[in-house]
Order: structure tokens, then C-alpha cells, then sequence
């Protein structure tokens, strides 16, 4: 609708757990439901080397430190502060492995095994901006997200990190995803600011939900969409249009999917 350009990026870092062919069954439905994509689709397993700089500049910066704490370390520490972590809430890091703020030393090696990199926040580090569709968003990193881990100990990059180089890199400037990112969104924007990149507008959209309240995903065994048919992909699309509050739109059998795209992107 701005007249922009649509990139499509595989968000393929943790290749251990990636389901072969899964990359071109996401191309096969974008395409069968008319969306297409404006540039070469990019795959961040192939981007190692940018997010490596990237953490190879915070690290110049003295704003990462090593960390050998497993999950379940983390979980122990908490226990024993008397703070318990809900099912599908952040664990809030609590600093076990971090060193006093001028203690950081840049001279250890990036390439040290089986040690994850952490980002050490500043003191009082409160994030504000402003939601497309929710409005005002605030967020206090130190008491809500702790130090977060920019690559892992079996040395995967994280989705905090590997997402802002890729937009910064590829200028993207308004980012529309699901709601269940929303609490990422404040150390990205704070991560953008200290690597001197411009910030984004966001806007997050309402999950579609089962009946226990947990999103429709692979991990909660949801049906895939049937996009068999272009019949059955305009009707997956109608689904969510509806989800989205979009109205008056087309509801005839004879329109085309191209024709319906259009006119959903009038109401947008």
C-alpha cells in the first residue's frame, strides 16, 4: 500500500532444528496465495559473516561478555532469588556470569568454545516507541529481559542480533509481525542505537489462537494452510483478512486472487 518493496527472508539460523524442503513449502504457499516477493529471497543461514561482524563491533565496544550458564543454571539461581518464571514467559537473566562494568575486556577471544555472548545492559535501561496498531510500548530491559545472548554456546547467532543487521543491511522501514515478538521489539531498537542503525516503525499484529489460548504454530501441532487450489488459497486469505478486521471486501467465487490482493490492499 506505500508503494514500497515486499522482501521475503528465511529466518534460518538454528539449522539443527530446520525441516528439510520446509524453506520451499513456505515459497510454494506465498506464491499459490498471489504473494510475491520483490527481490531474491535471502537466507540468514548464509549470512554468518555480517552477523559476526556485527558482534565482533560490540565486542570492540566492550558491551558483550562471556557466559557458561546452561538453562538449567538459570532456572536453579532464580529458584534459589525465589522468583519463578511462568510457561512461555522470558527468563530473566540474573547476571551470574557477569563482570563489574569495567571488567568487560575486549581482548577475549570471540572464538572461545562452548561459551554463549551476552549483551551487558546499561543501568536503568528503559526502551519507549510507538506501536502502529498498539499504540505506546515501554519496556524496562534490566528488570523485564536481563542481559540477553547474542550468540550461542553452540555458536548460532541469535534472532535479536541476526534480525537487525538484516534490516538495517537491507533498509527495511516498517516491520509488520506477529504480537508475540512485541516483547523483543525494545532490546532490538536499544541494539539498533548502539550500532548506529536507523530504527524501523513496527507494528504488531493479534495472534490466531487455539483453543487453550497458545498460537497456531508447528509446535502446537496446527493444521497447515491448503493452498491445493486457488479456490482454497482465497479462502485461507479471506480467513485472515477477517482476523485482521479488513471489510467489505470481495466475496464473490468468480473474483481472482489477484483481484481480491487489491482490493484487501485498498482496506489495509
Amino acid at each position: 500500500k506505500n508503494g514500497g518493496k515486499w522482501l521475503l527472508r528465511i529466518e534460518d539460523l538454528d539449522t539443527p532444528r530446520n525441516a528439510p524442503g520446509a524453506d520451499q513449502q513456505i515459497l510454494a504457499q506465498l506464491l499459490a496465495c498471489g504473494l510475491t516477493w520483490d527481490e531474491e529471497p535471502t537466507y540468514q543461514s548464509k549470512r554468518q559473516a555480517l552477523y559476526q561482524k556485527a558482534l565482533e563491533q560490540l565486542h570492540e565496544l566492550k558491551l558483550i561478555y562471556p557466559c557458561t550458564c546452561s538453562r538449567q543454571t538459570i532456572a536453579n539461581t532464580l529458584m534459589s532469588l525465589g522468583i519463578e518464571t511462568a510457561r512461555n514467559q522470558e527468563i530473566i537473566y540474573p547476571g551470574t556470569c557477569r563482570p563489574s562494568p569495567h571488567k568487560i575486556d575486549s581482548s577475549e577471544l570471540l572464538s572461545t568454545p562452548k561459551v554463549a555472548w551476552r549483551f551487558a545492559l546499561p543501568e536503568n535501561c528503559h526502551i519507549d516507541f510507538d506501536d502502529l496498531a498498539l499504540g505506546h510500548q515501554a519496556q524496562d530491559l534490566n528488570k523485564e529481559v536481563g542481559d540477553f545472548v547474542l550468540r550461542r554456546s553452540d555458536g548460532v547467532f541469535t534472532y535479536q542480533l541476526a534480525v537487525i543487521v538484516d534490516d538495517a543491511l537491507q533498509g527495511i522501514t516498517r516491520i509488520v509481525r506477529g504480537k508475540d515478538l512485541l516483547t523483543n521489539t525494545a532490546r532490538q531498537i536499544y541494539l539498533q542505537k548502539v550500532l548506529g542503525y536507523a530504527t524501523p516503525q513496527y507494528l504488531h499484529l493479534p495472534l490466531v489462537l487455539d483453543e487453550y489460548g497458545e498460537k497456531l504454530s508447528k509446535q502446537t501441532l496446527a493444521t497447515q494452510i491448503n493452498t491445493q487450489d486457488e479456490q482454497s488459497s482465497l479462502a485461507e486469505l479471506r480467513k485472515a483478512a477477517q482476523h485482521l478486521g479488513l471489510r467489505n471486501l470481495p466475496d464473490g467465487k468468480s473474483v481472482t486472487i489477484a483481484e481480491w490482493l487489491l482490493a484487501a490492499t485498498q482496506a489495509w
